[in-house]
């Protein structure tokens, strides 16, 4: 059931008059041209989604490229940014600087969010991309602690804050574009670029954090090694900048827009009536957020510190993790497609609860086992995400959408994915056993679990041009 919130009614759309031609011969031609009209329109509605497929990709990319090449550098930058009588705390102080845009997420969220539904999904998608790649060129460019002193991490921590200001509603805004323009019954196929191009540019960023600091000696890398993946986001940003600036707002937006559909106030309307959606989005996204930040950012020194691995078998079995990730994700999408979101949703909730534990065991019994263990990780991430990201689309009406979809997740990553690596380590130190990080993402599976089965009502037919909110 629905309940429909107040708005002026669509007006009717009158049908063209049929046309009769004066002869069979006229009207065969009018089929013909009728079936090449619509062989046109099919073969438009295939390159404007190919357009729009680009133009989503772009933003996501240029975000995790750079977050995976901070993540290889981060010694680098700590050494530059940071005074040195202490090197632990000033790489602990590089993390807290990489930690400023999980804090700025959340205002982020609320800004992209009120935006993209009140003047549109592709103007807000052409600013974040813009606000993003700006913040990442122009880190690219700061001056160091020996050149300006203490401005230096005070800059670097603003520019942070503005990359995750950015990324705030970058993720939701980008699913809610790309669903509204995709077809029916391959929504989640469409949507599922999102979180690939999340997986690639993450290993792209990786390795090419890994090449430069290969390459270069130690001086160069100081001087301007370290640079360069920042400067990348550059044109990397002028790119998604020109393709979201040249494609139209999505239909379902445009359709709101003629019913005079679009609320002044999204935000507090979406906090208001949509509670049940965005606190079920919250219960299972913890667990998408907490696995992929485990999987990912945590692995590696999981792996090192906790397990004794060398440098080249960590980066090994993060990029295998990571690609098994993306191969996953089509085909888990293509999965949610056929047997809906609820199903898919449950079957990553279980698949965690179970295999989690065995997965970091594995893990830690040498080099092949790490590699299956961390592909099992990478591989159930890709199901919850690839369903995650169509069902907060589809849950929520069109007029509140980016608003609502953009509270639920991005206090689920923020509260959740934010601190797993932290949460992790502690738990490690607490409970005396490696295999701790496991029992936290077991444990909060299973509370997911509880809340798709309870609470989540399936959204894989739910047309996306609705008004009303599901009870």
């Amino acid at each position: 059931m629905t309940t429909e919130p107040q708005a002026q009614p669509a007006q009717p759309v009158k049908e063209p008059p049929p046309h009769t031609d004066a002869t069979a011969g006229n009207a065969t031609a009018g089929n013909a041209t009728a079936g090449n009209t619509t062989a046109g329109n099919a073969a438009d509605d295939r390159t404007g989604r190919r357009k729009v497929t680009a133009a989503t990709a772009v933003g996501n990319f240029v975000e995790w490229f750079d977050s995976g090449a901070y993540a290889i550098m981060s010694a680098t930058i700590a050494g530059l940014f940071f005074p040195q009588y202490d090197e632990r705390a000033a790489l602990l102080a590089t993390w807290a600087v990489f930690g400023a845009g999980f804090v700025a997420r959340p205002l982020g969220a609320a800004f992209f969010g009120r935006y993209g539904d009140r003047i549109g999904r592709n103007r807000m998608l052409a600013l974040s991309v813009l606000c993003m790649s700006s913040a990442t060129f122009l880190i690219g460019l700061l001056p160091g602690y020996a050149t300006v002193g203490i401005a230096a991490p005070l800059m670097l921590f603003l520019l942070r804050a503005l990359q995750g200001f950015s990324t705030g509603g970058e993720y939701t805004g980008a699913s809610a574009f790309i669903m509204e323009y995709a077809p029916d019954g391959r929504r989640a196929r469409y949507a599922s670029i999102v979180p690939l191009t999340v997986g690639l540019a993450s290993v792209a960023g990786a390795m090419v954090g890994l090449l430069i600091t290969s390459a270069l000696d130690d001086a160069a890398l100081r001087s301007w090694g370290w640079r360069i993946p920042f400067l990348l986001a550059g044109p990397l940003g002028l790119i998604g900048l020109y393709l979201r600036s040249r494609i139209q707002d999505t239909p379902v937006f445009r359709a709101m827009e003629r019913r005079a559909a679009v609320r002044k106030a999204p935000l507090r309307e979406a906090a208001r009536v949509c509670r049940r959606q965005v606190l079920t989005l919250f219960g299972y996204s913890i667990t998408n957020a907490v696995g992929y930040y485990l999987m990912s950012s945590y692995l590696i020194a999981y792996m090192s510190e906790e397990v004794g691995y060398g440098k080249a078998e960590t980066m090994l079995t993060s990029v295998v993790a990571m690609l098994a990730y993306c191969v996953a994700c089509p085909l888990a999408a293509a999965a949610s497609d056929r047997y809906g979101r609820k199903p898919m949703l449950l079957l990553a909730c279980g698949g965690f609860a179970v295999a989690t534990l065995p997965a970091f065991w594995l893990i830690g019994t040498g080099l092949p086992g790490a590699l299956a263990g961390s592909s099992v990780l990478g591989m159930l991430v890709a199901v919850i995400g690839t369903s995650n990201v169509p069902a907060m689309v589809e849950m929520f009406p069109g007029q509140l959408r980016a608003s609502g979809s953009a509270i639920g997740y991005t206090a689920a990553y923020v509260l959740f994915g934010g601190t797993a690596p932290f949460v992790a380590t502690g738990l490690v130190s607490v409970l005396g056993t490696p295999l701790a990080p496991g029992l936290y993402l077991m444990s909060l599976a299973a509370l997911s679990g509880l809340v798709v089965v309870f609470f989540f009502r399936e959204t894989r037919h739910l047309p996306l041009t609705r008004t009303g909110v599901l009870e």
